[in-house]
């Protein structure tokens, strides 16, 4: 049988390894001499010595929580007055994301607005963004290799992408060393969500034969390291599996998409305080529960029940007899880990039951719910989300 075609996109260059830090300026250097920095965590000093000692010129961009328009509109303000013609992102996926957009609107002109989708204009980018250089110290989104930053907008109460290969990075620089000092909590949130990316792209309709592959290792990494780097942060091979987990993860989410657990995470982290990797951890046992009796419902042979049974053997490092009791296993381990990182649940950010009607009417308009495995009924998405509160 003949797959159907796929297009599968990446970052030109990925640059990882303990230490590769130290190679900053020589990955800088040929991309531009003035370098916007745009940074959350403590990794920003090192970064501005490294680019002294290489002779470029900088100014830094502290990125306080998750990026709004009206953050990447100052980012967009700052580059063009400094003449900037390098950005680099530095931290969390919401450093990363700020950069990509800044990157991206200065070299097309407008606002963020013009070109993110849902609620804006959706203009498609036509120009390659400014160069920039994606440092993660956080091993969760991925972002250091997607081509879309996620934006709030706070009128809309929604978040959004503006999304373009033409945002890919130059260079990913991607050192597991970085997350040693990474507090506990966000190893759990991050890691979560780079397990949940790589579990929603592996039983996405727009799976592919690359992806699956990419997110098969990066499941067995993130199962057998997540709590390791969580319980002691000085793990390095624990960091490294981590770090290379959220790496494959944004591939594959890039390139198959993601489901109804992202669908979600979009309005709730619009409109309440909690961190995007909480929501997905939260949300992800709840709404994997939620597909597989869908499918079942609608064929025990669903080829998607396999991919499924794949994951909870992933997770579980083990066999099972069965399909069906290794999906289980899947689905119960998910939501043991949770427990064991101690995350919290979304009624600790303020989600109540009266505001369920409106985020599930939210997270139908996410990109991210077309590929879901299955289409879930606003009951079935209302119970998902009341079980997380």
């Amino acid at each position: 049988m003949v797959g159907r075609p796929f297009d599968f996109f990446s970052t030109p260059r990925i640059v990882f390894g303990r230490g590769v830090i130290a190679r900053l300026g020589d990955v800088v250097r040929p991309l531009g001499g003035r370098a916007l920095v745009v940074f959350n965590g403590a990794a920003q000093p090192q970064v501005v010595e490294l680019l002294a000692a290489a002779g470029a010129g900088q100014v830094s961009l502290r990125q306080r929580g998750e990026p709004t328009t009206e953050h990447i509109a100052q980012g967009v303000g700052l580059a063009q007055r400094e003449h900037c013609d390098v950005v680099i992102g530095v931290g969390g996926g919401s450093a990363i994301d700020a950069a990509k957009a800044i990157a991206g609107v200065v070299a097309n002109g407008g606002g963020v607005l013009d070109y993110m989708e849902v609620v804006g204009a959706g203009k498609p980018i036509a120009k390659p963004a400014l160069p920039w250089v994606a440092v993660p110290t956080t091993a969760g989104t991925g972002a250091e290799v997607t081509r879309n930053a996620v934006i709030g907008e706070p009128s809309k109460k929604f978040k959004a992408s503006l999304r373009s290969e033409l945002l890919l990075p130059r260079v990913a620089l991607v050192d597991p060393e970085l997350g040693a000092g990474v507090p506990p909590a966000v190893t759990a949130s991050s890691g979560m969500d780079a397990l949940c990316q790589l579990i929603e792209s592996f039983t996405s309709t727009n799976a592919q034969p690359m992806t699956d592959a990419l997110a098969r290792e990066g499941i067995e990494r993130a199962a057998r390291s997540l709590a390791r780097a969580y319980r002691d942060g000085a793990d390095l091979d624990a960091r490294e599996d981590m770090a290379l987990a959220a790496l494959l993860s944004g591939i594959t989410l890039t390139n198959a998409g993601l489901g109804a657990v992202h669908g979600f995470a979009a309005p709730l982290g619009a409109n309440f305080p909690v961190p995007h990797g909480t929501a997905c951890a939260a949300l992800l046992p709840h709404v994997m529960a939620a597909n597989v009796a869908a499918l079942r419902a609608q064929s025990p042979a669903h080829p998607t029940l396999a991919r499924y049974a794949i994951v909870g053997r992933l997770l579980a490092a083990q066999e099972f007899g069965s399909d069906a009791a290794a999906i289980d296993a899947g689905v119960e381990r998910v939501a043991q880990l949770s427990r064991e990182l101690n995350i919290p649940r979304l009624s600790h950010y303020g989600l109540t039951e009266r505001h369920v009607p409106d985020m599930v009417a939210l997270a139908k308009r996410a990109s991210s719910m077309r590929y879901n495995p299955v289409v879930l009924t606003d009951a079935v998405l209302a119970d998902v989300l009341r079980r997380a509160i």
